[in-house]
């Protein structure tokens, strides 16, 4: 399976509990799906250096219906505008 990833957003704070947020635009080759994953880590090194990870994979129209404009939401909707921006020199068909 041939996954074409794009990241939209990522940030990372610390530095005892250091917390990690990625957002990342997949396009499944094989089965043809376009997607965004969410991933969120927690690394506590005063426990042992304990670490929790979720994953979490959403379509594009719920990603882009959740609270608030993060950076991600910003990444893709520039994405999109320049996939589906006209071309005013060119002539329609």
């Amino acid at each position: 399976m041939a996954l074409l990833k794009r990241e939209l957003y990522r940030h990372v704070t610390g530095p005892e509990v250091t917390h990690a947020d990625r957002c990342t635009l997949i396009f499944d080759t094989d089965a043809k799906k376009l997607y965004v994953e969410r991933e969120v880590a927690d690394f506590d090194a005063s426990v042992v250096g304990t670490i929790q990870i979720q994953s979490s994979t959403m379509d594009i129209a719920d990603y882009l219906k959740q609270g608030g404009q993060t950076a991600g939401h910003r990444e893709l909707w520039r994405l999109l505008q320049t996939i589906f921006k006209e071309d005013n020199n060119s002539e329609e068909m």
